[in-house]
């Protein structure tokens, strides 16, 4: 188990402590939703976990098999709800992987990233297209 510990500051903003590391991860409410954007949201926190969660457990899997993925990228493009109430609606997410896409272990890494427990964990309501881009 994991404990982090959020405090409110004010004006829309938290900060949150990592507990085991005590590193700090700040948010601020998105323009669109009374804040200043200055900081990540608590949604694109969730986009930026989705991403991050996929490239560990492709890191997992490549480091069993001697295969280096430095380099690795992933953009996550968030698309929220027009309507209330406000949710994430879609997470598409793009791979760019620097190994040739005839890479004997392509489908398996490409396997290793849609069993992120992120992934795994969000809600079906949301899309996550995932497109992987091979260009080693």
């Amino acid at each position: 188990m994991i404990e982090i510990n959020a405090t409110y500051q004010g004006q829309l903003r938290t900060s949150a402590q990592h507990g085991p590391s005590g590193s700090i991860v700040e948010t601020d409410a998105p323009v669109d939703n009374h804040g200043r954007g200055e900081r990540f949201s608590p949604t694109d926190l969730l986009a930026t976990s989705l991403g991050t969660c996929m490239m560990t457990i492709m890191g997992i899997f490549a480091e069993r098999h001697g295969i280096d993925l430095t380099g690795t990228k992933v953009r996550v493009l968030k698309e929220m709800t027009p309507e209330p109430p406000r949710r994430v609606a879609k997470l598409t997410i793009e791979m760019t992987i620097p190994l040739p896409a005839d890479h004997p272990n392509a489908g398996a890494i490409e396997k290793a990233a849609m069993t992120c427990p992120v992934f795994l964990s969000l809600h079906p309501d949301i899309e996550k297209p995932v497109t992987f881009h091979w260009v080693g």
